[in-house]
């Protein structure tokens, strides 16, 4: 999988809106169900939660 650096203004961002901003769902629901599905990881492991806080890094 190709990865890309997406610049965020902010400490921290919420997953549901960083997934939007990367452009890999088109609305909130859509994040929501693929979190719920297991489709998404951060830092290797299986995220579900929405509204996790990505920092720098992550």
């Amino acid at each position: 999988m190709r990865m890309h650096e997406i610049e965020i203004t902010t400490d921290t961002i919420r997953l549901g809106q960083f997934l939007k901003l990367a452009n890999l769902v088109d609305s909130g629901s859509d994040a929501k169900f693929l979190l719920a599905e297991g489709e998404i990881t951060v830092n290797g492991e299986v995220e579900i939660r929405r509204g996790r806080q990505l920092r720098a890094g992550d």
